[in-house]
């Protein structure tokens, strides 16, 4: 599930901006126009990062920073006109993690906020989807539909390949380096074999077939025609 960011930004032009560009990026946002709105908002349902305006009527940003760290370590995108270096201190003693000065980069201030997620959230282990097909890496658990899928090691390895390039023709040899790590040689079959056993438990319930051949070239995980 993709990140969810508060904006808090009196100026409806920035906050439109903002939220268009956050959201084409996939974020999940949300906005408030005032610093008191904003500040309940961030409490009743914390987000994954504020994006927080300085100058706001009545609370303005540097307090609701203040009471927004006093609850923990939401982290905090502070824009502001002010750029002065005792400023930026003010906005960064506050509680503040990052501060950018009005006016910004799109492109910069996106930069930002990944980083800023990236030090703030654990990494959280990938789950892939294709069609009713479900890879859950954190528990190395395949589902089609409902139904459980057990997999041996090495299929779920191969499984796992073809989930992280869907509709891309991996070759015999892509296969063999990332799955099996070394060459068998011109003559092992062991890539059929296990594209075969898969089919069989992807397939269990006379479920549309998902790995298809492409004759000379490899395998591939698409939609059938």
């Amino acid at each position: 599930m993709s990140a969810r960011i508060l904006i808090i930004e009196d100026d409806e032009a920035i906050l439109t901006f903002l939220r268009r560009g956050l959201a084409y990026d996939g974020y999940q946002v949300d906005t408030a126009l005032d610093g008191q709105t904003g500040l309940l908002l961030a409490w009743d349902n914390p987000p994954d990062l504020v994006v927080l305006d300085w100058m706001l009527p009545g609370m303005d940003g540097l307090e609701v920073c203040r009471r927004l760290r006093e609850r923990g370590r939401l982290p905090i995108l502070m824009l502001t006109a002010k750029d002065t270096v005792s400023d930026r201190i003010q906005g960064l003693d506050a509680g503040a993690d990052d501060y950018m000065v009005k006016p910004f980069n799109l492109d910069e201030l996106l930069a930002r906020i990944r980083a800023l997620l990236r030090r703030t959230q654990p990494n959280k282990p990938a789950v892939y989807e294709f069609e009713n097909l479900l890879l859950d890496t954190g528990a190395r658990q395949a589902k089609r539909g409902e139904r459980v899928i057990q997999l041996t090691g090495k299929e779920y390895e191969l499984l796992e390949f073809f989930m992280r390039h869907p509709r891309q023709v991996l070759t015999r040899e892509m296969i063999y380096d990332e799955v099996w790590g070394y060459d068998f040689g011109g003559d092992s079959n062991i890539i059929e074999v296990y594209i075969r056993y898969l089919r069989q438990k992807l397939e269990a319930e006379n479920e549309p077939r998902l790995i298809h051949t492409m004759r000379g070239m490899g395998y591939v995980l698409r939609e059938n025609p």
